[in-house]
């Protein structure tokens, strides 16, 4: 039987780290929403993307997007630098065939002001990626071509994004990042200049390596967490 989440919304939280590596950081959850409700999925807040459209389908938030427009993100109410954002996100079979192939699942950490850390996982391509982007440029920082644990058209990919300032060591004021997919810790990099990035946002979204006009998907069991002790 599925678990559902029940929404807490926390606006405007702020999160210190006093010390935690990524290795070892034991993560607590202070935001939850399953997305049954309108209420839910109104606590969730356009972040980017010229033309964007929600509804509620089957228990989840489903994204369409339209003209112009090549992604689209909703943030949710928790803000701060250490976080890890979870959700299930699935591309739709009502995307058009010919947008498939480029299309993407998202999640988003330390977004605002045209930056942001993003997961972004092709679930036709089998492919992952751990990206920064930053008014100047768009920076890989990790691949994986070939992940197995990616699910296909219509199914669920449970999607993990952690980004945690290391505090001490020689890494001591690095970001060390993480992306999930399911259980599987399929990319990882460590950013030695991530004051490049004061936004603060986490979200969650989904585009294409194109205009990704038509493209459907849906955002469900969102998740977003701390490090402990935080």
């Amino acid at each position: 039987m599925r678990t559902r989440f029940t929404a807490i919304p926390l606006l405007g939280f702020a999160v210190a780290v006093l010390a935690c590596s990524l290795a070892g950081a034991a993560m607590i959850g202070i935001y939850r929403n399953g997305m049954e409700s309108t209420a839910q999925r109104s606590q969730l807040l356009k972040l980017s993307g010229r033309s964007c459209s929600r509804a509620g389908a089957g228990g989840a938030m489903r994204i369409v997007l339209g003209k112009r427009t090549d992604s689209c993100a909703y943030r949710t109410p928790v803000v701060g630098r250490d976080l890890e954002i979870g959700a299930t996100e699935r591309l739709l079979s009502g995307t058009p065939p010919q947008l498939q192939h480029a299309a993407y699942l998202a999640l988003e950490l330390r977004a605002g002001g045209g930056a942001k850390y993003q997961l972004l996982v092709f679930p036709l391509q089998r492919k992952v990626q751990l990206v920064k982007v930053t008014k100047e440029a768009i920076e890989y920082l990790a691949i994986d071509k070939t992940e197995q644990a990616v699910q296909g058209l219509n199914m669920p990919n449970k999607l993990r994004l952690r980004a945690v300032n290391a505090t001490s060591g020689p890494e001591r004021g690095q970001a060390q990042l993480a992306g999930y997919v399911g259980s599987t810790l399929a990319v990882e990099a460590t950013d030695e200049e991530p004051g490049e990035l004061e936004g603060r946002a986490s979200a969650v979204g989904l585009g294409a390596t194109k205009s990704a006009h038509g493209l459907i998907g849906s955002v469900d069991d969102v998740v977003v967490r701390v490090p402990s002790p935080y």
